[in-house]
């Protein structure tokens, strides 16, 4: 039995380790570092409680909403010794489209507070309804509404002239 499970947690983590390292990304706001340490931490979180876990009806949801929730709480215990900064290391990833808006896109969602990245990111990123994302970070939804409205005006005003380069008339 045991190994059964071992076998289920193995396959489902090289499936979504992908897919929650993306999420973890746009949650740092490109901090990949932290992103991998977050991912580690949730995939180890998952194979705990593997034996509960499988029996959930959407086991990749379960471990999206690990991921915030681990994000969630990395913010709120950040030392006093690490320093947020606004600037993104060049990178010479050209490979993936729009290098420059996507690094605009990218700072902006750097200066969103936390709760308000997570939001934005479960609800446009992830494609999560309210309930979903209220869920996901164990809030309400009236409170998820509001911190949508509140966090896509942020980075209106953030991107504010930015974005109008990128878009094409």
């Amino acid at each position: 039995m045991r190994k059964v499970l071992a076998d289920q947690y193995a396959e489902f983590a090289a499936a979504r380790a992908a897919h929650l390292y993306r999420s973890a990304c746009l949650l740092t706001a490109g901090d990949t570092h932290l992103a991998e340490d977050l991912v580690q931490e949730t995939l180890g979180r998952l194979y705990i409680s593997w034996h509960r876990v499988a029996r959930v009806g959407n086991p990749a949801g379960y471990a999206q909403t690990v991921l915030t929730r681990t994000f969630l709480t990395h913010q709120r215990r950040r030392s006093s010794t690490e320093r947020a900064t606004d600037v993104l290391p060049e990178r010479a990833d050209g490979a993936h489209g729009d290098v420059p808006l996507r690094l605009t896109l990218m700072e902006a969602l750097a200066r969103l507070p936390a709760k308000d990245r997570a939001v934005v990111v479960l609800r446009y990123w992830e494609d999560r309804s309210i309930e979903e994302t209220a869920d996901a970070m164990d809030a309400s939804s009236a409170a998820v509404r509001t911190r949508c409205t509140r966090a896509l005006g942020r980075l209106r005003e953030l991107l504010g002239e930015d974005l109008a380069e990128y878009v094409s008339p």
